[in-house]
């Protein structure tokens, strides 16, 4: 075997070994992940998702997926939903009992969503 082929079948490694680092990173980093709820167990699931499919839809558009999350929110739990997504932020709310979801996803992407009339 010549050093060529060896340096062929090295490179073809790393490059597979870092396909497979790069998929370990996006599957990690793409899931939601709840930092704090105390929404009752279907309204979390179904907020979530909600949460998930707006960030994907709008994945550069962080105004918008907030406005689709908060409107959806309303129709299907009442007024007064309110919504901020962002990265880097911090937050202090008064809200109302068990409406409240504060969630990453996509590594850094943070979801702070809560009622109050």
């Amino acid at each position: 075997m010549s050093v060529f082929s060896l340096q062929k079948e090295r490179g073809m490694a790393e490059t597979t070994e870092s396909k497979k680092e790069e998929a370990d990173y996006k599957r990690l980093h793409s899931f939601p992940l709840i930092r704090h709820t105390d929404m009752p167990e279907e309204m979390r699931v179904e907020t979530m998702e909600l949460c998930v499919t707006a960030c994907e839809k709008f994945a550069t558009n962080n105004e918008n997926a907030a406005k689709m999350i908060k409107e959806s929110m309303d129709k299907k739990f009442g007024s007064s939903w309110h919504v901020v997504i962002g990265e880097g932020f911090g937050f202090e709310v008064t809200h109302e009992v068990k409406n409240l979801l504060y969630m990453f996803f996509g590594g850094s992407l943070a979801v702070c969503v809560w009622k109050c009339a």
